[in-house]
């Protein structure tokens, strides 16, 4: 998995975590220890994406889209992913390697691949945030905070 991949996790944890109120990238760098630039560029694909809302504001910043329930971890992963080959016979158009008709181990990968993301599919950003009591307190974040509405708001769109 690609540090990409693994910051967007973790700004949907964040969010989740944050509930209502709107994060900042500032923010969840500083609580993580991670890098503002390149959170910034997770935090943009994740609200092309739609698993992130802007909001606009003097305390503006970004929330969840969604419930995080209905956002599996297997299907952010895949997009934050891309299209990148695990080796190289996964990709055709730059493979050169002589075995690909008779490898057993390009079918051993593409099983492992499969079970990978299998397995990911199974987990939501709720079920990674299911401890907020815990989780919260190590990011700076009121553990209460987590509490989210029934139904997301339009982007741009200010919490009541």
């Amino acid at each position: 998995m690609t540090q990409f991949s693994n910051f967007a996790i973790r700004l949907l944890m964040y969010a989740a975590l944050n509930g209502e109120r709107p994060s900042a990238v500032p923010e969840v760098a500083r609580a993580y220890r991670i890098s503002y630039d390149h959170l910034k560029k997770a935090a943009a694909e994740l609200c092309r994406r739609g698993y992130l809302e802007t909001v606009r504001g003097r305390n503006g910043g970004f929330r969840l889209a969604r419930q995080p329930a209905e956002i599996r971890i297997g299907e952010v992963i895949r997009q934050t992913e891309g299209e990148s080959a695990l080796v190289e016979c996964f990709a055709p158009q730059t493979n050169t390697c002589p075995l690909l008709d008779v490898c057993r181990l390009r079918i051993a990968l593409q099983e492992a691949l499969a079970a990978f993301f299998a397995v990911l599919d199974q987990y939501t950003l709720a079920d990674l945030v299911r401890a907020p009591q815990q989780l919260a307190p190590l990011l700076g974040l009121d553990p209460e905070a987590g509490r989210r509405r029934t139904t997301p708001g339009k982007a741009g769109e200010t919490p009541a």
